[in-house]
């Protein structure tokens, strides 16, 4: 009797030691799935950091005129400086450097970084598009677009730019092709779905692209006090769409099914957004997934032993 008291104690503590274990697991994986949205405001000269609750603070002082943002697989934040026309990188905990700079009549407004870490910046004044190497080495990936505000970059490596009346392909061997045409486009960004959204500056309605170039209008956007342009626009991993309202000084949430909602309105002037990298698992979660899988099975063990 004592003998099946102490198995039957000890198989419960198993698998409440097991629960709480496999609750820690879930706390951390939820945890890394946090993203905190960063905006460049071109009015203050500022970049914001929003946690997903919509807690705001300061992440940059001192810019120009801040546009495109764009991070790195390490957490590293490059933006995009109209004013000054240099691209600055900042590191996790906020240290600026000078990432490019003496680029002519620079007039960087929007970045993309591809799979291998290479960056894009578009030049609205030159029409060309910069590519820069990890250490910094330029070269020109594409030239004669009309004013280029957005950048994008497909699942398969080809690069979308956002002009005047056209959205333009680009392929990683620089072949260049008209995507859609009929709409002055601003922002551009891609859904889990391998869908293309773009915001028209004209009406600030944002439209959908399947890969194949059918159009459908995703959210048309009212008018009371005078439409509000879409400049920057980004998805978090839960799949819902975030677009600046560079007018009214405000950054809208969409869901998958188009509904609106306005997450912020603390900012003056916004104009890019960017999500922070999901941080690959730790060392401390994968630990916990094992000690978990570890004590299920001693759990199993030790009821079989009752049976």
């Amino acid at each position: 009797m004592k003998t099946i008291c102490k198995s039957t104690i000890r198989a419960a503590r198993h698998s409440f030691v097991g629960v709480v274990c496999a609750g820690a697991v879930l706390l951390i994986a939820s945890s890394t799935q946090a993203q905190n949205l960063f905006v460049s405001d071109m009015a203050s000269g500022n970049i914001y950091e929003f946690t997903p609750s919509g807690v705001q603070t300061t992440f940059a002082t001192g810019l120009g005129y801040p546009a495109g943002l764009a991070f790195n697989s390490a957490g590293d934040l490059f933006e995009a400086d109209d004013a000054s026309g240099n691209i600055y990188e900042f590191t996790p905990s906020g240290v600026r450097s000078t990432f490019a700079s003496g680029i002519g009549q620079f007039d960087p407004l929007a970045l993309a970084i591809n799979s291998a870490g290479d960056l894009f910046a578009a030049d609205g004044d030159s029409g060309n598009i910069y590519e820069f190497t990890p250490g910094g080495v330029q070269s020109t990936f594409a030239s004669g677009l009309q004013g280029p505000t957005g950048l994008a970059f497909d699942s398969a490596g080809n690069l979308y730019a956002a002009c005047e009346y056209n959205i333009f392909k680009i392929t990683p061997g620089g072949v260049q092709s008209t995507f859609a045409s009929g709409l002055t486009s601003a922002g551009l960004a891609f859904n889990s779905a391998g869908n293309l959204f773009a915001s028209e500056l004209g009406t600030g309605n944002i439209y959908e692209y399947t890969s194949g170039g059918v159009r459908s209008t995703f959210f048309v956007q009212g008018t009371p006090g005078g439409f509000d342009p879409v400049v920057g626009m980004a998805f978090n991993n839960a799949g819902n769409l975030f677009a600046t309202g560079f007018a009214f000084g405000k950054i809208d949430e969409y869901t998958t099914d188009g509904t609106q909602s306005t997450f912020t309105s603390a900012v003056n002037g916004p104009w890019g957004l960017a999500f922070q990298p999901v941080p690959e698992p730790s060392a401390l979660g994968l630990l916990a997934v094992g000690v978990t899988a570890l004590l299920v099975r001693r759990c199993r063990r030790a009821t079989a032993t009752l049976r």
